[in-house]
């Protein structure tokens, strides 16, 4: 099963809408389509099969998370 990634955009009004998604680039190529082709917004399903449609206008940046190894035990990480 693929690692499921976590996927944050923040919109311009100081807000972050946090998805999580199985394939970043899907999510990265429909942006750079929905900018190259003057959408007004950005549709992504995340991992549960919702989908949100996000104004274009509206995304101030897209930050792609991948999720981090939790060490085990009290020593240093």
């Amino acid at each position: 099963m693929p690692e499921t990634l976590t996927v944050r955009i923040g919109i311009a009004a100081a807000r972050e809408l946090e998805l999580q998604v199985d394939d970043p680039k899907v999510v990265s190529d429909a942006y750079a389509k929905a900018i190259a082709d003057g959408d007004a917004v950005l549709w992504v399903t995340d991992t549960r099969g919702h989908e949100f449609g996000i104004s274009v206008a509206a995304i101030a940046f897209v930050e792609f998370e991948r999720p981090q190894e939790r060490g085990v035990g009290f020593g240093r990480s």
